[in-house]
């Protein structure tokens, strides 16, 4: 199934019912007065996280979504029925912004958490409400008022503990498919990855955590070149980012280090508070060099890079190194 993490969607709430005009007429009552009711409220759309759901997908076929309208209300002063609410069901994680002012109305981060969007309208008055010593018989009522309406643009950001980051094909989609039971694809080719996977990682009894998986970055994505630009946000949720560098890529004109640091560039670009995560240097592939060789490669991409925070040299593909670097990550959130 196609990955969509944003759409744009109407919603339009009801409008009040029109209040009603009467008068009470009974047996031996000559001047019963006025007795029209109020119009009934118009419902209110809210929206509402809801598990079970992955994607914004249905929300690029239905874009609009209307509230019922109130009742108008009636003799004897009856009030009108009000409209039901409308509840969107939405993903859980899903950020919600107002098109035309760009203000961020809310962010759905729990399930069975609800948003109120619109608000519906108020119903009318009737003519009973008009009544007063000078006026006994009013002929008049009031209008319900109109529901509010927007054009809302909806983001998916998943949640997430951990987000793999790095250049296409450095082994993010081995390393998830390794530690946990998610199956992405995986192939020698760059960009296999094009939309993002979340894989639980378990590292004990009653211990786990879910890890993120997007497009891996080139550089200039901040511009717009490549797929992972589009979904760093998603690694907006996380604690902690992995970085990995292949240290023994295909082309043997690539450098893991100008490719290291184009990736940080591209996340200072991206979102200064993204790039001051806590993020690890994950140096992966180590089972394509041998011993010393392996030993020198790593230490000259620490020493280069100047990178002096958490490093660890893993193995997707045979698992070496995998268990310790997720033990470490399941203490790092713990504490």
């Amino acid at each position: 199934m196609k990955f969509v993490d944003e759409a744009t969607v109407k919603v339009r709430a009801g409008s009040g019912g029109r209040g009603a005009i009467g008068f009470r007429r009974e047996k031996f009552v000559p001047f019963g007065g006025p007795d029209g009711g109020d119009g009934g409220a118009g419902g209110s759309v809210w929206l509402r996280a809801q598990q079970g759901i992955n994607t914004l997908v249905d929300y690029r076929v239905q874009r609009t979504f209307c509230a019922q309208n109130g009742e108008p209300g009636g003799g004897q002063d009856c009030t009108g029925r009000g409209g039901d609410d409308l509840y969107v069901p939405m993903p859980v994680g899903t950020v919600v912004i107002d098109q035309d002012t760009g203000e961020t109305l809310g962010d759905l981060t729990k399930a069975g958490q609800t948003l109120l969007v619109a608000k519906g309208g108020k119903g009318g008055w009737g003519n009973q409400r008009f009544k007063s010593s000078t006026n006994r018989t009013p002929r008049q009522s009031g209008p319900g008022l109109p529901g509010e309406a927007r054009s809302l643009h909806v983001e998916l950001q998943l949640l997430a503990d951990v987000g793999l980051l790095g250049l296409p094909n450095a082994g993010k989609s081995t390393l998830i498919s390794a530690v946990s039971a998610a199956r992405p694809k995986v192939a020698d080719y760059p960009f296999t990855t094009l939309y993002p996977q979340l894989g639980v990682v378990s590292v004990g009894l009653q211990k786990s955590f879910v890890m993120a998986d997007i497009p891996g970055l080139i550089e200039g994505a901040a511009e717009g070149a490549g797929l992972g630009i589009r979904f760093l946000k998603h690694l907006q949720r996380t604690r902690i980012l992995l970085h990995l560098v292949d240290i023994a890529p295909l082309d043997p004109d690539a450098d893991p280090v100008v490719g290291a640091r184009a990736i940080v560039k591209e996340l200072k670009k991206f979102s200064p508070e993204l790039s001051r995560k806590r993020r690890w240097l994950v140096l992966n592939k180590i089972d394509l060099l041998e011993g010393k060789e392996r030993e020198a490669r790593c230490a000259d991409i620490v020493r280069r890079l100047r990178y002096k925070g958490r490093v660890f040299r893993i193995s997707g593909v045979t698992g070496e190194g995998t268990k310790e670097l997720c033990q470490a990550v399941m203490r790092e959130l713990e504490d």
